[in-house]
Parts: C-alpha cells; structure tokens; sequence
C-alpha cells in the first residue's frame, strides 16, 4: 500500500514536469480526459517551435538517468510512437554533471582490489564524458598503456531499481484502468528495458561485447576496437586502450588531415555490412561521439553497452527482404515476410504486396542521397500492425541503428546513399549465402545436426518407456516396444534412408 501511494506521489511529479515543458503527448496516448490535458497545457511556457519529440526529450532528461535511459528505448519504436516522435528521442543525449574524481578513484580501487598508485601512473580528474550510467577517465597504466577507465556512477544501480519499480507499477496500471491499451504491451517493454539497464549495470557485459566485436574485425584493417584490459577490469569499470582520432561528424577536421570523407563513408558502409550480415553481431549505438576517424583513415568505435544480435535466419530474411526493396520487387517482399512466419498465412499476400509498394515507392522516388532505408523500414513496421505481424525487437534495434548510420553518412557525403555503396555487398552475400548451393550446404548441416542428436533421442526413448512401466501404468505392448525400439525394423530403415539423404546433399554441395 505504502509503495503504491509513494509510485502515485512520483506519478504525479513526473505528470507536472511533462506538463512544465509542454511534453503532453504520453498523457493524451493514455486517454487522460482532454479538459485535464488543456489545463495541464496552460503550465507549459509557449513554444510552437519545437516538435511534441523534442518537448518530451527535455521533459525525460530532466527526470533524471533511469527517464533518459527509457527515453532512449522507446526511440527504436517508431512503431508504437510514430516515426517523428522516434527520431527526436534518439537525440535525447546522455549526457549529466560528473561526479568527483576521488569518488571515481575509490570505486576503482575498491573494485580492483589494489589501490590507484599500483594501478595507474596517472589518472586524470577531469572525465573526458559523463553520461546518466557512468563517466570515463584518462589514465596510463604501470606498463605504460595510454588508456580509457569507464567507472558506473555511485548508488546508480539503487536508483534505477527504484525508479524501474515505479515503471512497472505504472505498466501494470495502464493494463488495468485502459485494458484497450494492452495491445501496446507496456509491462513488456518495461521488462525488455530492465533487461537492458540489467546488462549495462555489469561492465564486465560490455567489455566482453568489445572482445567479441575486435575479434570480428581482428584481420580488418579498416575497423579497430579498442582492446580490453581485463587485469583492470571489474563489475563497476571498464579499462580499454584509449582511442584517438577525430569524431566521424567532424568534417572539417576530417578533410584537414587529407581524408575523403567519401572514403569514410564507403568505410562505413563496409563495416556496417559486416557487422550485420556477416557477423549478426553489430554496435547498437553507433552515434557520431562513439566514432572516431584516426590519421589513416581507420575507424574505431567506443561505448559497447548496447549491442545487438541478428541469427542467419534473421540475417536471410533482412537480406532478401533489403534486396526486394532496393530492387523494387515487392512480390518477393511480401513473399519473405510470409515464409519467414513474421506475417500470418491467414493475411492477404496480395494486400501486403500493395502496402509495401505504398510505402517504398515515396521513398525510392527521391534522389539517391535522400533514401532513407531506415525510414522505410520504420513505416514497414508501423504499417504492419494492420497484417497482425509481431513486433520483431532486434530489428528495431537494427533500424535505430541505421537511423543513425544515415544521418552520419549525409554528413559524411551529402550526395551518396549508405545503402547504395552497400548494395553490392548485399548482392555478393546472397550469392554465397543464399544461392541453391549455399542452401543445400544449410540444409546438409540441419540434417547432420539431427543425426547427431539421434542417439540421444532414441535414449531418451527408451527411458522414458522404462518410466512408463515402473510407474505401473499400462500400455500397449507394441507401444512399448516402439518407444524402446525393439523390433522395429522401420524406424532402423528411416534413420538408414536420412543419413543417405544428408549423404546425397553433401555430395551436391561440394
């Protein structure tokens, strides 16, 4: 009771700072009566210049860390919010006044278990970013190693909790009181982005994720993540080797070094790619701050918190899916929808077919440097809803993703599409991985991946007929004689015939 009336008490703070700075959408998406909304409007100071997204990215950032953090969730969904309201939250920067250094210092050595003298030579007081979830320092280690030292904020982790419990009372209010909003899924969300902040809050998470990535890339000069120092390493901070060179978004300072900011772009559409469709495993956050141009053109990223995952089946479906699109063949658009089980068979393929070329054709219309194939996809998921087509998380990650990819390639290159220069490289997968070869290899790997598991089921057959007749209950001699496999001569011919098949697919593959 105690905590429900306190939950009430930050709802209504949380209602007067929404309303002080105009940000009134979220109060008329939960249908609050319109004479309360109008009386809520006459607080905010009059500014018809700014957009109703950029109204409540201010709101959020005042609200503190735990309210930037879900602000910067709710921007990859574009499907719930609208696509304007999504670009303006993916703005919302992360940015707060830092802590003190020494507070800094003594979470390091406590976490470290050694003090900051046998540490680092060096660490600098001032951070060089502080954001809502940590802020980071300069140091140089004992072997002399320039580098990064990322430290979570104190008592960070108490006030997220508390402030994810207040989001889920209020999750499980809107379900009760607007029953018509559960389509929405608000307790849902609120559990994905606990999940996320859950795997923010262990520093150990992100330097893994850096690891995993640099090995990606470990024979590719165009791309250097920076290394882990896992001797400095612990749950609350983050040691990586310091990485120099100039913000992506910088151009000016980007030319002066006698760098094409083309060939940056290319660069990035390359790594993109890579990430993506090679990978399934790419940066999440790629805004301009996390990427930096070094002297020779190399790229290199910072920031690791938010990474997302693609499987090859997700990665086939994009493919197909992007090449459709880029192609203009919306029948093999809707058919990939529809094979990879994202649409209902029940749904009009035809209808689909129509609402993907509504929803392309604007787009591709335009010139080639302002094909926005983020915003295409964004519009694609909205539309969607209407086709009863599930939400798909990691790919509204991925659309974020590449939100921001374009918006850095126009600075980059004003006249050159990402997706353009990307185009072939989509070609070239397809044909490796999707050719009939390349899916008479998968099928001929599927196949094998049973037959290894075979023993196990058959095993586990038989001692689930051994259960049965402990326990006293009756069956049917020949069931008990299949589920043991006693003389039964076809289940010995089926494996016989599969194995032969998967022999036969090997051999065509090859």
């Amino acid at each position: 009771m105690f905590r429900d009336l306190a939950h009430l008490i930050r709802l209504l703070r949380v209602v007067w700072t929404l309303a002080r700075h105009g940000a009134t959408l979220p109060l008329e998406w939960l249908e609050m009566p319109p004479w309360a909304v109008a009386a809520l409007r006459r607080l905010a100071p009059d500014d018809e210049a700014t957009r109703p997204g950029e109204r409540l990215a201010e709101a959020l950032q005042s609200l503190g860390p735990s309210f930037i953090k879900f602000g910067q969730s709710l921007a990859v969904r574009g499907d719930l919010i609208g696509e304007t309201m999504a670009e303006d939250l993916s703005a919302l920067q992360d940015r707060l006044p830092p802590f003190p250094s020494e507070i800094a210092k003594t979470i390091v050595a406590r976490e470290l278990d050694a003090p900051i003298r046998d540490l680092f030579t060096r660490f600098e007081d001032e951070p060089v970013a502080a954001a809502s979830i940590a802020q980071v320092h300069f140091a140089e280690t004992q072997e002399g190693e320039f580098v990064a030292v990322k430290v979570l904020r104190p008592g960070i982790e108490a006030e997220l909790a508390r402030d994810i419990a207040f989001f889920h009372t209020l999750a499980r209010w809107i379900e009760y009181w607007r029953p018509e909003m559960r389509r929405l899924k608000p307790v849902e969300i609120v559990r994905n982005f606990q999940e996320t902040v859950d795997l923010e809050m262990d520093l150990r998470l992100e330097a893994a994720a850096a690891s995993e990535l640099g090995e990606n890339f470990a024979d590719d000069p165009e791309f250097e993540v920076p290394a882990v120092d896992w001797k400095r390493t612990a749950r609350r901070v983050l040691t990586l080797a310091r990485v120099e060179g100039i913000p992506i978004d910088e151009i000016d300072r980007i030319e002066a070094a006698g760098i094409a900011p083309g060939e940056v772009l290319a660069r990035s559409a390359r790594i993109f790619f890579k990430q993506v469709f090679r990978d399934g495993f790419f940066h999440a956050d790629m805004h301009p701050g996390n990427m930096f141009v070094a002297t020779d053109g190399t790229l290199a990223p910072v920031d690791f918190g938010i990474m997302g995952r693609l499987d090859s089946r997700t990665r086939n479906f994009l493919a197909d899916m992007l090449l459709g699109f880029l192609q203009r063949d919306y029948r093999r658009v809707a058919d990939v929808h529809f094979a990879a089980g994202y649409v209902p068979p029940d749904q009009s393929r035809d209808a689909f077919m129509q609402a993907s070329r509504a929803i392309a054709e604007p787009i591709f219309g335009k010139p080639q440097h302002e094909i926005s194939i983020a915003r295409l996809l964004g519009q694609l998921f909205h539309v969607t809803r209407t086709f009863e087509m599930e939400t798909q998380p990691q790919l509204l990650l991925l659309q974020k993703t590449m939100l921001v990819a374009e918006g850095v390639g126009r600075r980059l290159d004003p006249e050159t599409s990402i997706w353009i220069l990307a185009e072939p490289l989509i070609e070239e997968w397809m044909r490796e991985n999707r050719s009939p070869e390349a899916r008479l290899r998968e099928a001929a790997g599927e196949i094998a991946r049973r037959v290894e598991h075979l023993p196990a089921l058959l095993a586990k057959a038989d001692d689930l007929a051994a259960m049965v007749t402990a326990d006293g209950l009756r069956l049917h001699p020949d069931t008990i004689r299949d589920l043991r496999g006693e003389e039964n001569r076809s289940s010995g011919w089926r494996l016989a015939a599969l194995v032969a098949l998967g022999l036969l697919i090997l051999a065509l593959a090859v």
